[in-house]
């Protein structure tokens, strides 16, 4: 191969050539080649994968690594641009790269720690999240092929699967229970589903996906399993349970910061590759880039993910225990009665709870608009505003917001009632007075409305 050849030797190019790469896979051997990161490590807690994994150092030494901000790469001689194309050299085995449309350094090294998080193989960073859910169903399944579905996903996902996609490649999709096996294996089109396609804690009613189930009926019919684990990162590793894909929104819990739009897909090196192929890669083609300086600005936010996610998921926990003691109809998958309690301690990674969502049901909207009203407006408990993973609360009523593309009816079979209230619980302020803030703005509802704060204690899920 015709090298490239810098001025001044980066760095981080200097440490690969000099010393071996201790990633936690135990088989470090001193090799100049840089491989993807994969599945089998020796770490089980994910935290723990992420900081055995390889650190990234700036151009000159830096502990942060440098940002790309180039759109496109030189070359020293004109046939290694030939052989870039026709995909001979590239940017794992000879640190050569062509166009940040296709791989960026900076965005591939924050993808690595993504799937050290992850626990695949490989994984690649999109400018959002249904940009990295469309691109997987679209490259997975293809034109006229068939998806076997939740019928209780994030409203977006659901319009993707029901509207767009019949209406632009002929892919149907079969919504049903992904608690039922019966119904899910009736479900399967032998020969013709491609995807069974389901969410590690459901939008918005926290059902738990039981993967390992799911991801054999899924291969039992030759097709794949894909979990969006935007709901749970670190709680559940769903590709250490079997599951083929892993998409995120990274805009959430990953963030942290409610001010980043991104995505991730983790999966095998071949799904990655094969959706950047210069032909038909629907990464490649469609675009869904992610810009250098964010992908810098995340790899910087993901050491203290499990703080955070520990913090969430304490608050929650206890949010959820004294609002189901006042009587509220509160759902959350760590409470002992919520019908998934034990498939989620059996599948979730010790220590990191049951994530940070919790929902309480009203009943009506009309008790859930005016319970928000008071939390926001007159206790400031937290905000009105979709979304999740911020360090403030945030809370809506996701029958008229994030899962109002859904039709009414499949919202009421799914379990989303009018009143449901999805929380995302934050971690500012102390516990104790967020929890008096709580009760005050319940204690103005009850003022209004009498008995809006009776009713059995229940989980609907």
């Amino acid at each position: 191969m015709a090298p490239v050849v810098a001025a001044v030797e980066p760095f981080t190019s200097l440490l690969k050539r000099l010393q071996p790469q201790d990633d936690g896979l135990g088989d470090d051997t001193g090799s100049t080649d840089v491989k993807p990161m994969k599945a089998h490590r020796r770490e089980s807690d994910p935290a723990a994968a992420l900081a055995a994994a390889r650190h990234e150092f700036g151009e000159y030494g830096g502990v942060n690594m440098s940002i790309e901000a180039s759109i496109t790469f030189t070359v020293m001689e004109p046939d290694t641009m030939r052989r870039l194309f026709a995909g001979e050299l590239g940017p794992e085995r000879d640190d050569l790269y062509i166009y940040s449309r296709h791989f960026n350094p900076t965005v591939l090294a924050l993808g690595r720690q993504i799937a050290v998080l992850e626990g695949t193989e490989a994984a690649y960073c999109t400018a959002s999240g249904m940009s990295a859910i469309s691109s997987v169903l679209m490259q997975l399944v293809g034109a006229g092929g068939h998806v076997v579905a939740s019928h209780c996903l994030y409203g977006g996902t659901h319009a993707l699967l029901s509207s767009f996609l019949p209406r632009t490649s002929g892919v149907s999709t079969t919504f049903v229970d992904t608690d039922d096996e019966a119904a899910v294996r009736a479900a399967v089109w032998p020969g013709e589903t491609k995807v069974v396609y389901v969410e590690t804690m459901s939008n918005p009613t926290l059902a738990v996906a039981d993967i390992p189930m799911l991801v054999r009926l899924a291969h039992e019919a030759g097709a794949k399993l894909v979990v969006d684990n935007t709901f749970t990162p670190l709680v559940v590793s769903p590709a250490r349970l079997g599951a083929d894909v892993v998409v995120h929104s990274v805009s959430k819990f990953i963030s942290g910061g409610a001010d980043i739009i991104a995505g991730a897909i983790c999966g095998p090196a071949s799904l990655v590759n094969s959706m950047m192929d210069l032909q038909d890669g629907a990464l490649m083609l469609l675009g869904p880039t992610m810009n250098a300086k964010v992908a810098s600005e995340l790899a910087g936010r993901l050491p203290h993910l499990p703080l955070r996610m520990q913090e969430h998921s304490r608050r929650a926990g206890e949010f959820a225990t004294r609002m189901r003691r006042l009587g509220l109809r509160v759902t959350y998958p760590g409470l002992p009665d919520h019908p998934h309690h034990d498939r989620l301690r059996t599948m979730g990674n010790p220590g990191y709870g049951a994530g940070g969502m919790l929902c309480v049901d009203m009943g009506t909207e009309a008790r859930a608009n005016l319970l928000m009203h008071h939390l926001q407006n007159s206790t400031h408990f937290g905000l009105m505003a979709v979304s999740l993973g911020y360090y403030e609360t945030l809370m809506s009523c996701s029958g008229n917001s994030t899962s109002s593309e859904i039709a009414p009816d499949d919202r009421a079979r799914a379990g989303i009632s009018p009143g449901l209230i999805r929380v995302s619980v934050g971690y500012n302020g102390t516990l104790e007075q967020r929890w008096a803030q709580f009760e005050r703005a319940l204690a103005f509802v009850q003022q209004e409305i009498p008995d809006a704060g009776a009713g059995k204690p229940c989980n609907a899920v």
